[in-house]
């Protein structure tokens, strides 16, 4: 997606970009204003200079490497999606990313803890499953279809790093050894077929 042209195009860009406006294009803010407009370029930059951050951040929360890493791909998702929210008069483009990682991490902890109640509670009570249960059953299953339908457009081996990665639970690195790839290629593979996922989920609602 993230071809070598486009690279070398939207960096021919940039001088005259800072020459008009003063603002130097390769700030958090700047990558995140850019993607906010559908830089692809602009976000990938992005990602890779947050991403460890944000990735320690996660790992610190929900103390588990493989979920941490799932967590960050949520994340960096909802930052792609949401960029034109960002307003850097409420604070810096790091702060925003960070604050939209900490609330998917603490999300997931307490859908962790939730489920394992819900579980202990099932098995100690023995009770029908209520209304609501079932309904998030539904609404669980019907986002799983539209997943597996936009997981359909993506390339082949977007889908094998994307499928690696969060269905199985791989680690980068696992992925890298099962695809014989370096784990750059695979971070940029799983990368670009985040992206392709929500510009297919955003179409589908």
């Amino acid at each position: 997606m993230f071809e070598q042209g486009a690279h070398t195009h939207r960096r021919e860009d940039r001088p005259h970009l800072s020459a008009v406006s003063g603002i130097d294009p390769d700030t958090p803010e700047s990558l995140l204003h850019r993607a906010a407009l559908g830089d692809e370029d602009a976000f990938a930059m992005l990602y890779d200079r947050t991403a460890p951050r944000v990735y320690g951040l996660c790992l610190r929360i929900v103390r588990d490497p493989a979920q941490a890493e799932e967590v960050v791909q949520e994340a960096m998702v909802e930052v792609w999606r949401t960029a034109t929210r960002f307003d850097e008069r409420r604070g810096s483009a790091k702060a925003w990313i960070t604050t939209i990682a900490h609330r998917k991490a603490v999300d997931r902890v307490r859908s962790a803890q939730a489920a394992g109640d819900r579980e202990r509670r099932v098995a100690a009570e023995s009770v029908e499953v209520e209304y609501d249960q079932v309904a998030e059953a539904a609404e669980g299953r019907l986002e799983h279809r539209q997943v597996r339908r936009c997981l359909k457009t993506l390339t082949e081996l977007q889908r094998q790093a994307v499928t690696l990665a969060y269905y199985g639970g791989h680690t980068y690195g696992q992925v890298a050894t099962l695809l014989d790839a370096p784990v750059p290629t695979v971070k940029s593979r799983i990368r670009d077929g985040l992206i392709k996922l929500r510009d297919c989920l955003e179409a589908a609602r």
